[in-house]
């Protein structure tokens, strides 16, 4: 595999449920990337055609793979094509650390979808193989890719209105509606808690650093997981950060969040779709902002393929990173448990 070349990346997606599909679709948007294989043990392609499914942000229709595509039942077979490059995992939670080590062990580039594993005893299993791999690996973490958010980061780095002083983020969810033998195991898939909550505990530790401590709320309804989470996390720097994630909703999804600074409050709400930023800056009117990107997970595998075609590793986001996030969940789920602050 050389380590930095123009040509496209052939890429083989190894679950072919609602993610797997919306990043199919999402690989489609980009001219670096190209669709060689799928894989997945039961749901496979009819005549070149992907069945549609729906999820949570978007609803995947019926799919036009190319009768090209190969299709393969079994990751060991995908993994004897040596026309692959880019493995990209989008299978159950268990599954996550025997597949994504056996890709990385065969010398592909792999990226997995979060969580990074169940435990962060898992998750460091992963982080170990791709420490010494030949092949780039990098966690599906898409809220620091998404539209939005990335600009919030930014936005923080820059201190753009002053310092941030509170922050609360919110992602609540019906329950899945899809693959529901494998969420509703919260022993395997971990709940809201490590499905949904997972992505704004990330992004907490991407703005304001790895928490010092966490103090959490919670219960389980669905999964005998935490199924709905309110967490406040102690951050450097002294700014009030807590987010709510839940599967308690009866129906729909909605993901926001406001942000106090200094000089502004910057609030994003998902139910405003193409209108979903605003800024109130002291002095001006309220104003909507449009950031750059298409989605999340267009964005993610983006800066994926451009990484594997400059010869460059992921810098966005780890393997450290995904096992972090892990780690703090654990602590908030403790702190549920325990009803005590847990320090990290």
């Amino acid at each position: 595999m050389s380590n930095a070349s123009s040509r496209p990346v052939n890429v083989a997606v190894v679950g072919l449920g609602f993610m797997g599909i919306t990043h199919i679709k999402s690989y489609q948007q980009l001219p670096g990337a190209r669709l060689v294989a799928v894989c997945d043990a039961f749901r496979q392609p009819v005549d070149g055609v992907l069945p549609g499914i729906s999820g949570n942000i978007t609803s995947a229709d019926a799919l036009v793979l190319g009768r090209e595509v190969r299709a393969y039942k079994e990751l060991g077979d995908l993994l004897k094509d040596d026309d692959v490059d880019l493995i990209d995992l989008c299978v159950p939670t268990p599954l996550h650390v025997p597949q994504a080590t056996a890709a990385l062990a065969a010398g592909r580039h792999v990226l997995c979808e979060k969580p990074l594993a169940r435990t962060s005893a898992l998750a460091r299993e992963i982080v170990a193989a791709a420490q010494t791999a030949r092949g780039f690996f990098m966690p599906a973490m898409c809220m620091r890719f998404w539209p939005g958010w990335a600009w919030l980061k930014e936005l923080a780095a820059k201190q753009t209105y002053g310092k941030i002083l509170t922050a609360r983020f919110r992602r609540v969810s019906a329950p899945p509606g899809w693959s529901r033998q494998a969420y509703f195991n919260g022993g395997e898939s971990g709940g809201a808690l490590l499905d949904l909550h997972i992505h704004d505990t990330d992004f907490v530790q991407f703005v304001f650093g790895r928490p010092q401590r966490v103090y959490s709320t919670g219960l389980s309804r669905f999964s005998g997981a935490i199924d709905h989470v309110v967490t406040q996390y102690h951050v450097a720097g002294g700014a009030t950060v807590h987010a709510e994630g839940s599967w308690l909703l009866t129906a729909g999804f909605n993901m926001a969040y406001t942000i106090m600074c200094e000089r502004a409050t910057v609030d994003f709400d998902s139910a405003r779709g193409a209108e979903a930023l605003r800024i109130d800056e002291e002095g001006q009117p309220t104003r909507t902002i449009k950031p750059d990107g298409v989605d999340g997970y267009v964005e993610e595998l983006r800066h994926f393929i451009t990484c594997i075609q400059s010869g460059r590793p992921p810098s966005i986001v780890t393997a450290e990173d995904a096992l972090g996030s892990v780690e703090i969940c654990e602590a908030e789920e403790r702190s549920i448990q325990t009803g005590q602050v847990v320090t990290l």
